[in-house]
């Protein structure tokens, strides 16, 4: 069974910078790619960032493109999203996941993913 533990997550002022990470254990199979996801009080869970374990392209939400950055660690099998320009709005929960899909379109879908970690609160204060 995998088990992602994500860890990072804090109160931080509009404009800092937050970097979350990612810890994978218990893999058994190959990954094809790992994602961020985060959910907002009152909303549904949204896609944030991905990255291809194999090649490195990485996938970005538009709400965070150029102030997000995702990047993997194979040796650590440690995941990171690096999170600057923070804004109020991307207070959430945010929550790590493992895809074994190998169709890109997936992973920007919570259908895509098949682990998830218990997420980290991440809070941005005007």
């Amino acid at each position: 069974q995998v088990q992602l533990v994500e860890s990072g997550g804090g109160l931080v002022q509009a404009g800092g910078s937050l970097r979350l990470s990612c810890t994978a254990s218990g893999r058994t199979r190959s990954t094809y790619a790992m994602g961020w996801f985060r959910q907002a009080p009152g909303k549904e869970r949204e896609f944030v960032a991905a990255i291809s374990w194999i090649g490195f392209r990485t996938y970005f939400a538009d709400s965070v493109k150029g102030r997000f950055t995702i990047s993997r660690d194979n040796n650590k099998n440690t995941l990171y999203l690096q999170m600057n320009s923070l804004k109020p709005e991307d207070t959430a929960v945010y929550y790590c996941a493992e895809s074994y899909s190998t169709y890109a379109s997936n992973y920007y879908f919570e259908r895509g993913y098949d682990y998830w970690g218990q997420g980290t609160q991440v809070t941005v204060s005007s």
